[in-house]
This record gives C-alpha cells, sequence and structure tokens, in this order.
C-alpha cells in the first residue's frame, strides 16, 4: 500500500503541469538536440522556458528511447528541434509522427541553420516553408548587416523588419534588431496560414558566401524570410528559424549596431522577441475561448425549444484570452454573429461591456425552418473560435394570426360589396316587370 501512494505522489507533479482547456499553455515540452552542448550554449532561451512554468525534457535527436506518445496517448504538449542537421530520429520518432503531432493540435519549434538536413527541409516544406534548395547558401546583406562583422562576408545580419501584431510579438516594441545568421526561406504562396515573423531587408538576398555568384539568386529582398510562424486550422502553432544561433546565450546578449544606424545597442533584440514569439507560440497569449453561449426571447430568461418567425430575440456570448496564468475578459468591437441556414439571413456586430460579455438583439425573419446561431472568428495571432447552436423557427399557427389584416382591407370591402350588388341585383330581376 505505501508503495502504491509513493507511486501516486511521484506522478502528483505531472498531473499539475499536463496540457488542459482550463489551462492551455503548453507544459511538457520536449526538446531534441544535435549536440548537449546547445543546452548550455543556449540556456538562456532555455531558462526563460523554465521561469514560465515549462517542463522541459532533453534528449539527442537520434535517441533510441525517444517517443512522443505511449498507449495512444502524447506524452509532450510542445516539441523544439534544435537539431537542425539530424537525418534520422531516433525511437519512433520521425516526420510523419511530428505532422501527426502538430495535426492533433500540439505546439513546435525548427531551428534550422545553413547546413540543414533533408529531413528539417521536409518538415519544413510541409508547414509551407521552403528553404533555398542550396546546401551552402547563406542570407547575405551589404546594407543591413551588423557593423561588428564587417570584416567578413556579411552574413550576420541585424534584422528589425518585425511583423507588425502586438498579440504576437507583445505590445512593448522591439527597439533592437535581431541577430541572425543562417539560411533564408520562402513561404509557399498556395499556404495562406504561414506569416513571416520577421522579414529580411530589400538589399538582402540568398547565396553561397564563399563562391562568386553566376547567376541571380532565387531568393533576394523582403521576399526572404528569416523567421515564421504558423497557426494552423486547429489552432496549433510552428515557429520555423533558419538560424540556430539565433537562440544561443552569444547573440542574446551580444551588442548590436545596424550599418548605416549612428545607434549601438548594448544588448541585441533576440532575447526579447524569441522570449515574446515562444509566450505565442506556447498559447500564453492570443489563446481565446467562448463560454455561456445563450439566446432567449425579449422579455425571457430561459432558452426556448423553438422560435416563431418574426420574434424578437436576444443573443449573448462571453469570450475570454489566455493571459498565461489566468482568463482575462477580451475586448474587440469584429466579434459577429449569423442567424444562418444556407446563409446567413442576419448578420450582426455584437456589442460588449468590456468585460467579455458580448451581445446584441434581432427579429427572428420571416422564414421557417432550422437555422444556426454561429459566431465565425478569426483575427491575426489569435486562435479561431467555431460556436454554433441550432434552432428551429416555425409559422405562425392557424388562430395567431390577426383578425383582421389592415393591409387586407380591399379585399374584404371588395368581397362585401360584391354580395351586396349581387343582393340588390337579385332583389331588381325577381320584383320588378
Amino acid at each position: 500500500m505505501s508503495k502504491l501512494i509513493f507511486v501516486f505522489l511521484a506522478f502528483i507533479p505531472l498531473l499539475c503541469t499536463s496540457f488542459s482547456p482550463e489551462r492551455p499553455s503548453d507544459r511538457r515540452v520536449l526538446v531534441l538536440l544535435d549536440d548537449f552542448a546547445v543546452k548550455s550554449s543556449h540556456s538562456l532561451f532555455f531558462n526563460s522556458l523554465k521561469s514560465r512554468g515549462f517542463d522541459l525534457h532533453f534528449h539527442l535527436a537520434d535517441d533510441p528511447k525517444i517517443a512522443l506518445q505511449r498507449y495512444g496517448q502524447y506524452l509532450y504538449d510542445a516539441l523544439i528541434l534544435f537539431s537542425p542537421t539530424i537525418e534520422r530520429f531516433g525511437g519512433s520518432v520521425d516526420a510523419a509522427a511530428i505532422l501527426d503531432f502538430v495535426d492533433s493540435g500540439h505546439d513546435l519549434i525548427v531551428a534550422a541553420d545553413s547546413n540543414a538536413s533533408d529531413l528539417i527541409r521536409e518538415i519544413a516544406v510541409e508547414c509551407g516553408v521552403d528553404f533555398d534548395e542550396d546546401p551552402a547558401s547563406m542570407v547575405v546583406d551589404h546594407s543591413g548587416y551588423a557593423v561588428s562583422a564587417t570584416e567578413g562576408d556579411h552574413t550576420l545580419i541585424a534584422s528589425d523588419d518585425f511583423i507588425k501584431s502586438d498579440v504576437i510579438l507583445g505590445s512593448k516594441k522591439i527597439e533592437a534588431p535581431v541577430l541572425f545568421q543562417g539560411i533564408g526561406h520562402s513561404l509557399n504562396p498556395t499556404n495562406s496560414l504561414v506569416l513571416k515573423a520577421l522579414s529580411a531587408s530589400p538589399s538582402a538576398f540568398s547565396a553561397n558566401p564563399k563562391s562568386k555568384l553566376t547567376s541571380p539568386p532565387s531568393l533576394t529582398g523582403s521576399s526572404i524570410s528569416l523567421v515564421s510562424v504558423i497557426q494552423a486550422r486547429n489552432n496549433a502553432r510552428i515557429l520555423i528559424s533558419g538560424s540556430l544561433s539565433m537562440f544561443s546565450n552569444r547573440f542574446f546578449r551580444s551588442g548590436v549596431q545596424k550599418a548605416g544606424s549612428p545607434t549601438k545597442h548594448e544588448k541585441s533584440g533576440n532575447e526579447q522577441f524569441f522570449t515574446e514569439l515562444s509566450k505565442w507560440v506556447f498559447h500564453e497569449r492570443g489563446h481565446l475561448k467562448a463560454v455561456h453561449m445563450q439566446h432567449h426571447k425579449v422579455g425571457e430568461a430561459n432558452e426556448p425549444a423553438i422560435y416563431r418567425i418574426n420574434d424578437d430575440l436576444e443573443f449573448s456570448v462571453e469570450i475570454f484570452e489566455w493571459s498565461g496564468t489566468s482568463w482575462e475578459p477580451y475586448v474587440a468591437d469584429d466579434v459577429q454573429v449569423q442567424f444562418y441556414m444556407m446563409s446567413p439571413y442576419v448578420l450582426k456586430t455584437l456589442s460588449t461591456n468590456g468585460k467579455g460579455h458580448y451581445f446584441t438583439s434581432f427579429k427572428v425573419p420571416d422564414v421557417y425552418g432550422v437555422f444556426q446561431f454561429k459566431v465565425e472568428y478569426e483575427k491575426l495571432g489569435y486562435t479561431s473560435l467555431s460556436l454554433s447552436k441550432q434552432i428551429p423557427v416555425r409559422p405562425f399557427r392557424h388562430n395567431e394570426y390577426e383578425r383582421f389584416i389592415p393591409a387586407a382591407y380591399p379585399y374584404y370591402g371588395a368581397a362585401f360589396s360584391m354580395m351586396a350588388g349581387f343582393f340588390i341585383f337579385t332583389a331588381v330581376h325577381l320584383y320588378s316587370k
């Protein structure tokens, strides 16, 4: 009995940190490395995650014991691949298993490099990102390089072309440029879900810095993405970087001065950039939930089983955003509800009280059938909401119509005048010579 109690107590921390719809932040994170030296050389990034309550499990990428799931249950909530050169994962992990992991709603961070393997490239392609096909290519920028690296090939870039989204990068402006040294990538134009979180400058290009250019480079200018993010339709989030060095302590602590700028920053923007970006990837920001979706007739409190055409009704829903530690009211002016049957018969923008409560009122259309209240909400950086409630709408019963309809008075008059005329005609015909 004492052994069973000991085993149960040992599992309590795991149960407390596991993923829950009420606490959507990923808690158990598997980190796959090419070399355990990365654990210390990138410790600032890992310590930032640990300080926010994440449970990191470090393994070599070719460890034969690693697995993402056991007995049909996933062991981790998120995956970090800091193994750009790995040709084959160990254990039961492969590219298909990682993509299934994402398809199941889990999050992923991938850091590639100029020597990225075909395996890493394959995973990136499936996520809508295409790395430069030349394995020796790197992003070069002769105008936007970091001044500290002028005695070189200008592959150390200082970039400040960030995505303009407070929910993805936080509301605090990143003052210092971000240092980047690695491989560039482009976004699949058919994939509308992938976004450039950090772009190269118009003067950048992708090529082998050790050889002379004989033909125009395939990737040039702002079309080169240095760091990209994806939010899948199942709200899983992915970060893909073309540089593992970006996450390193050396880049986090390094001072930076962008070529052509007189300002020298004591510290690069890498730490702030990836801290804020990881908060978004791991659902500490921009994760919405909707509760208490309700509707009822005006003046009543209970939901009816059926509405009648032309009824006046009220609709309400509550929407909250996860702050990393608690649910906070979500405030926006673009949340809409549809009263839907084959197509929206009513489309209303919801009002809010600033405390997460959204509401509106409208009249049921003069069409009977089976309708749905639908809230479909999609906004850059936020998890999508898709809610629906079905309700039938009936016509008036025979005894619910007005006894005399004002619009029908002409018809009433025509009928009675016809009857009177017939009576007069009959009397005249019968009693006159």
